[in-house]
């Protein structure tokens, strides 16, 4: 799906488009899981599928101190076990889980709004 673009918006860590194995974030085309900071940028995040999800890469999430956290899952909703979520809610850091997809929306949406957003995402399928 091709995204567009809002005037004034932070085009560089803004996703253009998502599509079956690639995520576009400022027109740079990523072939691998991402973490997107309003904040911080890209970067590529190590978990290729949900079964990798471990305790590491959620605290890395966490250390960039965001306000709301989108957790993209892939193609569908499947939700990480508690303890790995348990950090955002000691910190008071909102998280939501969603297919990436609707993680990728919802993180434009949210930067858009001058959030301070982190979105983790799978590839979509």
């Amino acid at each position: 799906m091709k995204i567009e673009l809002d005037a004034g918006a932070q085009d560089s860590r803004r996703i253009t488009a998502y599509r079956s194995g690639e995520i576009v974030v400022g027109g740079t085309a990523y072939r691998t899981s991402v973490i997107i900071s309003s904040e911080h940028g890209v970067e590529t995040w190590p978990p290729l599928s949900f079964e990798d999800f471990a305790e590491p890469h959620f605290e890395t999430i966490v250390a960039r101190q965001p306000e709301i956290v989108l957790v993209g899952t892939g193609g569908r909703v499947r939700f990480p076990p508690a303890p790995l979520l348990l950090p955002f809610t000691e910190r008071r850091i909102g998280i939501e889980i969603m297919d990436t997809g609707g993680a990728c929306r919802s993180y434009n949406f949210l930067l858009g709004e001058g959030r301070r957003v982190v979105a983790a995402l799978l590839l979509p399928p």
